[in-house]
Protein backbone atom coordinates (compact mmCIF):
# COMPACT_ATOMS: atom_id res chain seq x y z
CA UNK A 1 0.00 0.00 0.00
CA UNK A 2 0.95 3.72 -1.04
CA UNK A 3 -0.07 6.88 0.61
CA UNK A 4 0.54 10.58 -1.36
CA UNK A 5 -0.51 12.94 0.71
CA UNK A 6 -1.83 15.63 -1.43
CA UNK A 7 -4.45 18.19 1.05
CA UNK A 8 -4.56 19.26 4.70
CA UNK A 9 -0.37 18.52 5.12
CA UNK A 10 0.78 21.23 8.07
CA UNK A 11 -2.55 22.68 7.62
CA UNK A 12 -6.75 22.09 8.36
CA UNK A 13 -7.89 22.66 4.82
CA UNK A 14 -7.76 20.71 1.45
CA UNK A 15 -8.09 17.31 2.35
CA UNK A 16 -7.01 14.89 -0.45
CA UNK A 17 -4.96 11.35 -0.27
CA UNK A 18 -4.10 8.99 -3.11
CA UNK A 19 -4.02 5.48 -1.62
CA UNK A 20 -2.62 2.57 -4.37
CA UNK A 21 -3.26 -1.15 -2.59
CA UNK A 22 -3.80 -4.28 -4.54
CA UNK A 23 -3.66 -2.82 -8.40
CA UNK A 24 -6.43 0.18 -8.01
CA UNK A 25 -6.09 3.72 -7.23
CA UNK A 26 -8.54 5.43 -5.18
CA UNK A 27 -8.87 8.94 -3.06
CA UNK A 28 -9.98 9.59 0.46
CA UNK A 29 -11.41 13.05 0.28
CA UNK A 30 -11.22 16.02 -1.89
CA UNK A 31 -11.69 18.92 -0.33
CA UNK A 32 -11.03 22.82 -0.78
CA UNK A 33 -8.47 24.90 0.24
CA UNK A 34 -9.97 27.66 2.25
CA UNK A 35 -7.76 30.57 4.01
CA UNK A 36 -5.66 33.46 2.55
CA UNK A 37 -5.43 34.14 -1.62
CA UNK A 38 -2.41 31.83 -1.93
CA UNK A 39 -3.94 29.07 -0.60
CA UNK A 40 -7.48 29.80 -2.61
CA UNK A 41 -5.44 29.28 -6.04
CA UNK A 42 -4.34 26.13 -4.86
CA UNK A 43 -7.99 25.24 -5.88
CA UNK A 44 -7.32 26.06 -9.41
CA UNK A 45 -4.28 24.36 -9.92
CA UNK A 46 -4.58 20.67 -11.84
CA UNK A 47 -4.39 17.82 -9.83
CA UNK A 48 -1.23 15.54 -9.25
CA UNK A 49 -3.13 12.29 -10.53
CA UNK A 50 -5.16 11.52 -13.84
CA UNK A 51 -8.77 11.83 -12.40
CA UNK A 52 -10.29 9.20 -15.05
CA UNK A 53 -7.40 6.94 -13.84
CA UNK A 54 -8.93 6.82 -10.19
CA UNK A 55 -10.72 3.41 -9.53
CA UNK A 56 -12.79 4.71 -6.73
CA UNK A 57 -13.16 7.58 -3.77
CA UNK A 58 -14.09 7.36 -0.23
CA UNK A 59 -15.32 10.45 1.39
CA UNK A 60 -15.20 10.95 5.26
CA UNK A 61 -17.77 14.03 5.72
CA UNK A 62 -19.73 16.51 4.05
CA UNK A 63 -17.77 19.93 5.07
CA UNK A 64 -16.45 21.67 2.10
CA UNK A 65 -12.83 21.58 2.88
CA UNK A 66 -12.96 17.59 2.83
CA UNK A 67 -15.69 17.47 -0.09
CA UNK A 68 -15.20 20.63 -2.10
CA UNK A 69 -13.25 19.93 -5.14
CA UNK A 70 -15.31 16.98 -6.05
CA UNK A 71 -16.89 18.59 -8.88
CA UNK A 72 -13.98 19.68 -10.06
CA UNK A 73 -12.48 15.94 -9.32
CA UNK A 74 -15.69 14.93 -11.82
CA UNK A 75 -15.16 17.79 -14.38
CA UNK A 76 -11.87 16.48 -15.39
CA UNK A 77 -12.84 12.90 -15.54
CA UNK A 78 -13.33 11.14 -12.59
CA UNK A 79 -16.29 8.87 -13.30
CA UNK A 80 -16.11 6.29 -10.27
CA UNK A 81 -18.02 5.50 -7.26
CA UNK A 82 -18.20 7.86 -4.18
CA UNK A 83 -19.04 6.03 -1.23
CA UNK A 84 -20.31 8.23 1.65
CA UNK A 85 -22.68 7.27 4.73
CA UNK A 86 -26.12 8.61 3.55
CA UNK A 87 -25.90 11.53 6.02
CA UNK A 88 -22.96 12.60 4.09
CA UNK A 89 -24.71 12.14 0.43
CA UNK A 90 -27.55 14.28 1.56
CA UNK A 91 -25.42 17.27 2.95
CA UNK A 92 -23.41 16.92 0.15
CA UNK A 93 -27.00 17.07 -2.09
CA UNK A 94 -26.66 21.03 -0.67
CA UNK A 95 -23.46 21.90 -0.13
CA UNK A 96 -21.93 21.27 -2.99
CA UNK A 97 -24.19 23.30 -5.33
CA UNK A 98 -24.56 26.01 -2.48
CA UNK A 99 -20.35 25.62 -2.93
CA UNK A 100 -20.77 25.95 -6.94
CA UNK A 101 -22.81 29.24 -6.49
CA UNK A 102 -20.19 30.53 -4.03
CA UNK A 103 -17.66 29.86 -6.70
CA UNK A 104 -19.98 31.55 -9.45
CA UNK A 105 -20.77 34.54 -7.12
CA UNK A 106 -16.71 35.07 -6.44
CA UNK A 107 -15.67 34.57 -9.83
CA UNK A 108 -18.68 37.62 -11.04
CA UNK A 109 -17.09 40.10 -8.10
CA UNK A 110 -13.32 39.22 -8.94
CA UNK A 111 -14.07 38.98 -12.77
CA UNK A 112 -14.95 42.68 -12.64
CA UNK A 113 -12.39 43.59 -10.99
CA UNK A 114 -9.99 41.97 -13.82
CA UNK A 115 -11.98 43.73 -16.27
CA UNK A 116 -11.58 47.34 -14.95
CA UNK A 117 -7.39 46.42 -14.78
CA UNK A 118 -7.79 44.83 -18.55
CA UNK A 119 -6.89 41.77 -17.30
CA UNK A 120 -8.57 38.70 -18.24
CA UNK A 121 -11.41 37.30 -16.96
CA UNK A 122 -11.16 33.63 -15.07
CA UNK A 123 -14.39 31.21 -15.00
CA UNK A 124 -15.15 29.39 -11.77
CA UNK A 125 -13.56 26.30 -10.01
CA UNK A 126 -17.15 24.63 -10.73
CA UNK A 127 -20.88 25.62 -10.88
CA UNK A 128 -24.18 25.23 -8.99
CA UNK A 129 -24.68 22.76 -12.15
CA UNK A 130 -21.33 21.14 -12.06
CA UNK A 131 -21.66 20.14 -8.50
CA UNK A 132 -25.57 18.59 -9.11
CA UNK A 133 -24.26 16.86 -12.22
CA UNK A 134 -21.77 14.84 -9.85
CA UNK A 135 -23.70 13.92 -6.95
CA UNK A 136 -24.91 10.97 -9.46
CA UNK A 137 -21.93 9.07 -8.69
CA UNK A 138 -22.26 9.03 -4.71
CA UNK A 139 -23.06 5.83 -3.30
CA UNK A 140 -24.74 6.00 -0.15
CA UNK A 141 -23.63 2.99 2.94
CA UNK A 142 -24.46 2.48 6.30
CA UNK A 143 -22.39 2.24 9.72
CA UNK A 144 -20.79 -0.53 10.47
CA UNK A 145 -20.88 -2.59 7.75
CA UNK A 146 -17.87 -4.05 5.79
CA UNK A 147 -18.42 -3.03 2.16
CA UNK A 148 -16.10 -5.00 -0.66
CA UNK A 149 -15.43 -2.26 -3.52
CA UNK A 150 -13.30 -4.69 -4.93
CA UNK A 151 -11.50 -8.00 -5.27
CA UNK A 152 -8.86 -7.52 -2.56
CA UNK A 153 -10.22 -3.99 -0.94
CA UNK A 154 -12.53 -3.53 2.33
CA UNK A 155 -14.06 -0.94 4.21
CA UNK A 156 -16.29 -0.41 6.79
CA UNK A 157 -17.41 3.46 7.85
CA UNK A 158 -17.85 4.06 11.37
CA UNK A 159 -19.08 7.26 13.22
CA UNK A 160 -16.38 10.03 13.44
CA UNK A 161 -19.44 12.56 15.91
CA UNK A 162 -17.70 14.97 14.32
CA UNK A 163 -20.89 15.95 12.20
CA UNK A 164 -24.25 14.52 10.95
CA UNK A 165 -22.88 11.30 8.98
CA UNK A 166 -18.85 11.76 9.18
CA UNK A 167 -17.22 8.42 9.55
CA UNK A 168 -13.98 6.99 10.59
CA UNK A 169 -13.07 4.71 7.54
CA UNK A 170 -11.32 1.73 8.01
CA UNK A 171 -9.73 0.05 4.64
CA UNK A 172 -8.24 -3.41 4.11
CA UNK A 173 -6.08 -4.32 0.94
CA UNK A 174 -5.02 -7.44 0.30
CA UNK A 175 -1.60 -7.47 -1.60
CA UNK A 176 0.67 -10.66 -2.00
CA UNK A 177 -1.23 -12.56 0.53
CA UNK A 178 -0.84 -10.58 3.37
CA UNK A 179 -3.25 -7.72 4.36
CA UNK A 180 -3.47 -4.29 5.54
CA UNK A 181 -5.23 -2.19 7.54
CA UNK A 182 -5.14 1.52 7.05
CA UNK A 183 -7.74 3.83 9.23
CA UNK A 184 -8.63 7.09 8.14
CA UNK A 185 -10.17 9.34 10.89
CA UNK A 186 -11.65 11.99 8.74
CA UNK A 187 -12.44 14.96 11.22
CA UNK A 188 -12.72 13.47 15.11
CA UNK A 189 -15.94 14.48 16.89
CA UNK A 190 -15.57 15.61 20.72
CA UNK A 191 -17.15 13.28 23.00
CA UNK A 192 -19.65 15.52 24.07
CA UNK A 193 -20.96 17.51 21.04
CA UNK A 194 -24.75 17.84 21.05
CA UNK A 195 -27.01 15.68 18.83
CA UNK A 196 -24.06 13.38 17.83
CA UNK A 197 -23.07 10.31 19.07
CA UNK A 198 -19.63 10.00 20.52
CA UNK A 199 -16.75 8.90 17.72
CA UNK A 200 -16.41 5.03 17.32
CA UNK A 201 -13.41 3.32 19.68
CA UNK A 202 -11.96 0.73 16.63
CA UNK A 203 -9.78 -2.66 18.01
CA UNK A 204 -6.87 -2.85 15.97
CA UNK A 205 -5.22 -0.55 12.78
CA UNK A 206 -1.71 -1.36 11.23
CA UNK A 207 -1.56 2.42 10.13
CA UNK A 208 -3.36 5.49 11.28
CA UNK A 209 -4.36 8.68 9.36
CA UNK A 210 -5.51 11.00 12.23
CA UNK A 211 -6.31 14.65 12.31
CA UNK A 212 -4.80 16.85 14.77
CA UNK A 213 -6.19 20.10 14.94
CA UNK A 214 -6.78 21.20 18.59
CA UNK A 215 -3.48 18.39 18.96
CA UNK A 216 -1.73 21.17 21.37
CA UNK A 217 -4.93 22.29 23.25
CA UNK A 218 -7.79 21.20 25.47
CA UNK A 219 -11.35 22.43 25.54
CA UNK A 220 -13.66 23.58 27.81
CA UNK A 221 -16.83 21.69 28.97
CA UNK A 222 -20.40 21.44 28.30
CA UNK A 223 -21.14 23.51 31.37
CA UNK A 224 -19.17 25.76 31.26
CA UNK A 225 -19.37 26.72 27.61
CA UNK A 226 -23.73 26.92 27.92
CA UNK A 227 -23.07 29.92 31.07
CA UNK A 228 -20.43 31.33 29.12
CA UNK A 229 -22.72 31.76 26.34
CA UNK A 230 -25.91 32.67 28.12
CA UNK A 231 -23.26 35.31 29.73
CA UNK A 232 -22.33 37.06 26.89
CA UNK A 233 -25.67 37.12 25.27
CA UNK A 234 -27.65 38.61 28.27
CA UNK A 235 -24.93 41.33 28.77
CA UNK A 236 -25.05 42.09 25.19
CA UNK A 237 -28.82 42.17 24.84
CA UNK A 238 -29.09 44.30 28.05
CA UNK A 239 -26.72 46.79 26.05
CA UNK A 240 -28.85 47.13 23.33
CA UNK A 241 -26.64 45.22 21.00
CA UNK A 242 -26.36 42.56 19.12
CA UNK A 243 -24.79 38.85 19.26
CA UNK A 244 -23.55 38.30 15.26
CA UNK A 245 -22.23 34.38 15.59
CA UNK A 246 -19.94 33.19 12.56
CA UNK A 247 -20.90 30.07 12.58
CA UNK A 248 -21.10 26.97 9.40
CA UNK A 249 -24.24 26.55 8.41
CA UNK A 250 -24.12 22.60 8.85
CA UNK A 251 -23.23 21.57 12.48
CA UNK A 252 -22.38 24.18 14.67
CA UNK A 253 -25.54 26.08 13.53
CA UNK A 254 -27.66 23.26 14.63
CA UNK A 255 -25.53 22.69 18.14
CA UNK A 256 -26.06 26.34 18.83
CA UNK A 257 -29.62 26.12 18.11
CA UNK A 258 -29.84 22.99 20.81
CA UNK A 259 -27.81 25.06 23.16
CA UNK A 260 -29.47 27.92 23.11
CA UNK A 261 -32.92 25.39 23.61
CA UNK A 262 -31.05 23.32 26.63
CA UNK A 263 -29.49 25.94 28.13
CA UNK A 264 -32.55 26.21 30.93
CA UNK A 265 -32.12 22.99 32.37
CA UNK A 266 -28.51 23.86 33.76
CA UNK A 267 -29.35 26.77 36.25
CA UNK A 268 -32.54 28.02 38.17
CA UNK A 269 -31.68 30.46 40.55
CA UNK A 270 -33.06 33.68 40.04
CA UNK A 271 -30.07 36.15 38.32
CA UNK A 272 -30.28 32.54 36.24
CA UNK A 273 -33.89 33.08 35.24
CA UNK A 274 -32.87 36.97 34.52
CA UNK A 275 -30.50 36.03 31.82
CA UNK A 276 -32.22 33.52 30.21
CA UNK A 277 -35.51 35.44 30.28
CA UNK A 278 -33.09 37.85 28.02
CA UNK A 279 -31.96 35.25 26.00
CA UNK A 280 -35.66 33.74 25.25
CA UNK A 281 -37.15 37.16 24.33
CA UNK A 282 -35.04 37.89 21.53
CA UNK A 283 -35.38 36.89 18.16
CA UNK A 284 -32.70 34.29 17.00
CA UNK A 285 -32.02 34.45 12.75
CA UNK A 286 -30.28 31.81 10.80
CA UNK A 287 -29.17 33.89 7.87
CA UNK A 288 -28.38 30.96 5.45
CA UNK A 289 -30.72 29.15 3.06
CA UNK A 290 -28.48 26.29 3.16
CA UNK A 291 -28.85 25.87 6.86
CA UNK A 292 -33.02 25.67 6.15
CA UNK A 293 -32.17 22.42 4.31
CA UNK A 294 -29.58 21.45 6.63
CA UNK A 295 -31.77 21.53 9.02
CA UNK A 296 -34.40 19.37 7.92
CA UNK A 297 -31.74 16.85 6.96
CA UNK A 298 -30.60 16.72 10.28
CA UNK A 299 -34.70 15.52 10.84
CA UNK A 300 -34.25 13.16 8.46
CA UNK A 301 -31.25 11.32 10.23
CA UNK A 302 -32.42 11.31 13.48
CA UNK A 303 -31.09 7.61 14.07
CA UNK A 304 -27.93 9.44 14.07
CA UNK A 305 -28.56 11.33 17.05
CA UNK A 306 -27.37 10.19 20.72
CA UNK A 307 -30.32 8.53 22.78
CA UNK A 308 -31.31 11.47 24.81
CA UNK A 309 -31.73 13.48 22.13
CA UNK A 310 -33.97 10.57 20.21
CA UNK A 311 -36.33 10.17 23.57
CA UNK A 312 -37.09 13.96 23.51
CA UNK A 313 -38.06 14.02 20.33
CA UNK A 314 -40.38 11.02 20.48
CA UNK A 315 -41.96 13.48 23.35
CA UNK A 316 -42.74 16.06 21.25
CA UNK A 317 -39.84 18.24 22.02
CA UNK A 318 -37.90 18.97 19.04
CA UNK A 319 -34.46 20.28 20.02
CA UNK A 320 -34.05 22.16 16.70
CA UNK A 321 -37.08 24.71 16.95
CA UNK A 322 -37.71 27.28 19.91
CA UNK A 323 -39.91 30.28 19.93
CA UNK A 324 -38.08 33.61 18.65
CA UNK A 325 -36.43 31.43 15.87
CA UNK A 326 -36.28 32.60 12.22
CA UNK A 327 -34.95 31.71 8.93
CA UNK A 328 -33.75 34.18 6.49
CA UNK A 329 -34.19 32.85 3.01
CA UNK A 330 -33.93 35.95 0.53
CA UNK A 331 -31.21 38.69 0.22
CA UNK A 332 -33.80 40.89 1.13
CA UNK A 333 -34.85 39.29 4.28
CA UNK A 334 -30.78 39.24 5.20
CA UNK A 335 -30.45 43.72 4.48
CA UNK A 336 -33.28 44.04 6.65
CA UNK A 337 -31.47 42.69 9.92
CA UNK A 338 -28.96 44.82 9.21
CA UNK A 339 -30.84 47.87 8.88
CA UNK A 340 -33.02 46.80 12.00
CA UNK A 341 -31.90 48.15 15.14
CA UNK A 342 -33.52 45.77 17.41
CA UNK A 343 -30.78 43.28 19.58
CA UNK A 344 -31.04 40.34 17.81
CA UNK A 345 -29.10 36.83 17.39
CA UNK A 346 -27.79 36.46 13.62
CA UNK A 347 -26.21 33.21 12.77
CA UNK A 348 -24.72 33.59 9.55
CA UNK A 349 -21.82 31.60 7.40
CA UNK A 350 -19.40 31.13 7.11
CA UNK A 351 -17.32 30.29 9.94
CA UNK A 352 -13.96 31.82 8.84
CA UNK A 353 -15.86 34.98 7.51
CA UNK A 354 -14.42 34.40 4.04
CA UNK A 355 -17.49 34.45 1.95
CA UNK A 356 -21.30 34.55 2.62
CA UNK A 357 -23.24 36.86 4.45
CA UNK A 358 -21.29 37.21 7.30
CA UNK A 359 -19.18 39.22 6.07
CA UNK A 360 -22.27 41.75 5.49
CA UNK A 361 -23.11 41.64 8.99
CA UNK A 362 -19.53 42.03 10.23
CA UNK A 363 -19.65 45.23 7.95
CA UNK A 364 -22.85 46.61 9.55
CA UNK A 365 -21.81 45.45 13.13
CA UNK A 366 -18.07 45.21 14.36
CA UNK A 367 -17.74 49.08 14.67
CA UNK A 368 -20.21 48.94 17.09
CA UNK A 369 -19.15 48.48 20.86
CA UNK A 370 -22.79 47.68 21.69
CA UNK A 371 -22.35 44.52 19.73
CA UNK A 372 -20.50 40.94 20.36
CA UNK A 373 -18.98 38.95 17.66
CA UNK A 374 -18.95 35.64 19.52
CA UNK A 375 -17.25 32.78 17.46
CA UNK A 376 -17.69 29.13 18.25
CA UNK A 377 -15.31 27.24 15.66
CA UNK A 378 -11.83 27.12 14.07
CA UNK A 379 -10.22 29.81 12.78
CA UNK A 380 -7.31 29.02 10.64
CA UNK A 381 -4.35 31.82 9.36
CA UNK A 382 -5.09 33.80 6.68
CA UNK A 383 -8.91 34.06 7.50
CA UNK A 384 -10.65 37.27 8.22
CA UNK A 385 -12.24 35.45 11.59
CA UNK A 386 -8.55 34.56 12.05
CA UNK A 387 -7.56 38.40 12.11
CA UNK A 388 -10.57 39.29 14.43
CA UNK A 389 -10.06 36.64 16.85
CA UNK A 390 -6.53 37.34 17.25
CA UNK A 391 -6.86 41.22 18.44
CA UNK A 392 -7.31 43.21 14.86
CA UNK A 393 -8.10 46.77 15.48
CA UNK A 394 -9.23 47.14 11.86
CA UNK A 395 -10.04 45.23 9.50
CA UNK A 396 -10.72 45.37 5.48
CA UNK A 397 -14.34 43.96 4.48
CA UNK A 398 -15.48 44.22 0.79
CA UNK A 399 -12.63 46.64 0.24
CA UNK A 400 -13.96 49.18 3.11
CA UNK A 401 -11.24 49.25 6.08
CA UNK A 402 -13.84 48.94 9.42
CA UNK A 403 -12.56 49.24 13.34
CA UNK A 404 -13.09 46.11 15.02
CA UNK A 405 -15.06 47.66 18.39
CA UNK A 406 -17.52 45.33 18.92
CA UNK A 407 -16.84 42.83 21.80
CA UNK A 408 -14.96 39.92 20.85
CA UNK A 409 -15.47 36.61 21.77
CA UNK A 410 -14.15 32.82 21.19
CA UNK A 411 -16.16 29.86 22.81
CA UNK A 412 -13.59 27.12 22.11
CA UNK A 413 -15.76 24.15 23.38
CA UNK A 414 -17.80 24.10 20.29
CA UNK A 415 -15.82 23.26 17.70
CA UNK A 416 -16.46 19.77 16.52
CA UNK A 417 -12.68 18.75 16.61
CA UNK A 418 -11.67 16.33 19.36
CA UNK A 419 -8.82 18.46 21.73
CA UNK A 420 -5.71 16.31 22.64
CA UNK A 421 -7.13 14.65 25.54
CA UNK A 422 -9.73 12.91 23.27
CA UNK A 423 -7.28 12.05 20.29
CA UNK A 424 -5.01 10.60 22.87
CA UNK A 425 -8.32 8.50 24.09
CA UNK A 426 -9.13 7.67 20.28
CA UNK A 427 -5.19 6.16 20.32
CA UNK A 428 -5.22 4.93 23.57
CA UNK A 429 -8.39 2.60 22.54
CA UNK A 430 -6.68 0.41 19.74
CA UNK A 431 -6.68 -3.15 21.66
CA UNK A 432 -4.21 -3.74 19.18
CA UNK A 433 -1.75 -0.53 18.63
CA UNK A 434 -1.23 1.04 15.15
CA UNK A 435 2.54 0.63 14.07
CA UNK A 436 2.94 3.96 12.76
CA UNK A 437 0.74 7.23 12.75
CA UNK A 438 0.49 10.04 10.24
CA UNK A 439 -0.48 13.38 12.08
CA UNK A 440 -2.66 15.31 9.32
CA UNK A 441 -5.12 18.13 9.22
CA UNK A 442 -3.55 20.45 11.62
CA UNK A 443 -1.44 23.31 11.85
CA UNK A 444 2.62 22.51 12.22
CA UNK A 445 2.99 23.75 16.08
CA UNK A 446 -0.02 21.44 17.13
CA UNK A 447 1.21 18.67 15.47
CA UNK A 448 4.45 18.71 17.03
CA UNK A 449 3.09 18.76 19.90
CA UNK A 450 0.75 16.00 19.50
CA UNK A 451 3.78 14.00 17.91
CA UNK A 452 5.74 14.55 21.05
CA UNK A 453 3.02 13.86 23.36
CA UNK A 454 2.05 10.14 21.36
CA UNK A 455 5.92 9.27 21.26
CA UNK A 456 6.35 10.48 24.94
CA UNK A 457 3.20 7.84 25.85
CA UNK A 458 2.30 5.31 24.05
CA UNK A 459 6.10 5.24 21.77
CA UNK A 460 4.25 4.89 18.51
CA UNK A 461 6.29 6.14 15.36
CA UNK A 462 4.71 9.42 14.46
CA UNK A 463 5.14 11.04 10.81
CA UNK A 464 3.76 14.70 9.77
CA UNK A 465 3.80 14.52 6.06
CA UNK A 466 5.19 17.14 3.60
CA UNK A 467 2.64 17.82 0.58
CA UNK A 468 3.31 15.78 -2.25
CA UNK A 469 5.36 12.99 0.22
CA UNK A 470 4.33 8.82 -0.98
CA UNK A 471 4.96 6.99 2.17
CA UNK A 472 5.25 2.82 1.34
CA UNK A 473 3.77 1.31 4.28
CA UNK A 474 4.65 -2.26 4.18
CA UNK A 475 6.47 -4.26 7.07
CA UNK A 476 7.85 -0.68 7.32
CA UNK A 477 6.92 2.70 6.59
CA UNK A 478 9.18 4.29 4.20
CA UNK A 479 9.15 7.55 2.25
CA UNK A 480 9.73 6.63 -1.34
CA UNK A 481 8.80 9.96 -3.17
CA UNK A 482 7.78 13.26 -2.84
CA UNK A 483 6.79 15.80 -5.62
CA UNK A 484 8.40 19.15 -6.19
CA UNK A 485 6.51 21.78 -5.62
CA UNK A 486 7.76 25.20 -6.81
CA UNK A 487 7.44 28.00 -4.58
CA UNK A 488 6.35 31.80 -5.69
CA UNK A 489 7.29 34.36 -3.83
CA UNK A 490 9.18 32.17 -1.06
CA UNK A 491 10.94 35.09 1.00
CA UNK A 492 7.31 37.55 0.49
CA UNK A 493 5.25 34.38 2.04
CA UNK A 494 8.10 33.82 4.93
CA UNK A 495 6.97 37.34 5.84
CA UNK A 496 3.75 36.91 5.97
CA UNK A 497 4.02 33.68 7.75
CA UNK A 498 6.18 35.53 10.43
CA UNK A 499 4.12 38.25 10.57
CA UNK A 500 1.36 36.09 11.25
CA UNK A 501 2.87 34.15 14.14
CA UNK A 502 4.36 37.86 15.33
CA UNK A 503 1.14 38.85 16.03
CA UNK A 504 0.17 35.72 18.20
CA UNK A 505 2.96 36.12 20.49
CA UNK A 506 2.27 39.75 20.71
CA UNK A 507 -1.08 38.79 22.12
CA UNK A 508 0.20 36.44 24.39
CA UNK A 509 3.16 38.80 25.34
CA UNK A 510 0.16 40.85 26.09
CA UNK A 511 -1.25 38.75 28.11
CA UNK A 512 1.32 37.68 30.62
CA UNK A 513 2.99 41.04 30.91
CA UNK A 514 -0.37 42.13 32.07
CA UNK A 515 -0.62 39.80 34.77
CA UNK A 516 2.64 40.61 35.94
CA UNK A 517 2.17 44.48 36.41
CA UNK A 518 -1.43 43.77 37.81
CA UNK A 519 0.43 41.67 40.75
CA UNK A 520 0.72 44.18 43.71
CA UNK A 521 3.55 41.73 45.43
CA UNK A 522 5.70 42.89 42.14
CA UNK A 523 9.24 44.39 42.89
CA UNK A 524 10.10 47.99 41.89
CA UNK A 525 13.41 46.70 39.99
CA UNK A 526 11.15 43.87 38.13
CA UNK A 527 8.89 47.10 36.96
CA UNK A 528 11.64 48.62 35.86
CA UNK A 529 13.15 46.34 33.86
CA UNK A 530 9.61 44.79 32.26
CA UNK A 531 9.16 48.59 31.18
CA UNK A 532 13.14 48.98 29.78
CA UNK A 533 12.36 45.89 27.83
CA UNK A 534 8.76 47.20 26.34
CA UNK A 535 10.33 50.52 25.61
CA UNK A 536 13.04 48.05 23.22
CA UNK A 537 10.16 46.33 21.70
CA UNK A 538 8.63 49.77 21.01
CA UNK A 539 11.88 50.98 19.39
CA UNK A 540 12.24 47.92 16.93
CA UNK A 541 8.59 47.95 16.11
CA UNK A 542 9.46 51.61 14.47
CA UNK A 543 12.36 51.40 13.41
CA UNK A 544 10.73 48.10 11.25
CA UNK A 545 7.57 50.42 10.17
CA UNK A 546 9.90 53.41 9.78
CA UNK A 547 12.00 51.53 7.52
Amino acid sequence: MKITFLGATKMVTGSNFLVEAAGKKFLVDCGIYQGKAELENENYKPFEFNPAEIDFMLLTHAHIDHSGRIPKLYNEGFNGPIYAHKATCDLCGIMLPDSGHIQEMESEWKNKKRLRKGEKIIPPLYTAEDAVKCLEIFSAVKYDEIIQVDTNIFVRFNDAGHMLGSSIIEVWANEDGKETKAVFTGDLGNNDIPLLSSPTMLESCDYLIMESTYGSRLHIKNDQKAEMFLDIVSETIDNGGKVIIPSFAVGRTQEILYEINKIKETRDDEEFRRKYKTLMKVPVYVDSPLAISATEVFRQNTDLFDDDIKQKMENGDNPLEFPGLKFTQTAEESIALNESQEPAIIISASGMCEVGRIKHHLKHNIWNPNNTILFVGYQAPGTLGYSIVNGAKRVKIFGEECAVNARIEYIEGYSGHADQEWLMNFIYSFISKPKHIFLVHGEEESQEVLKNKILQETGIDVSIPEYGETYEILDEVKLVNKIKVKKENTIRQEILDRLNKLQRELIDMYTAVREDVENTTLKDEDMFRINEKIKDLEKQIVNIVEG
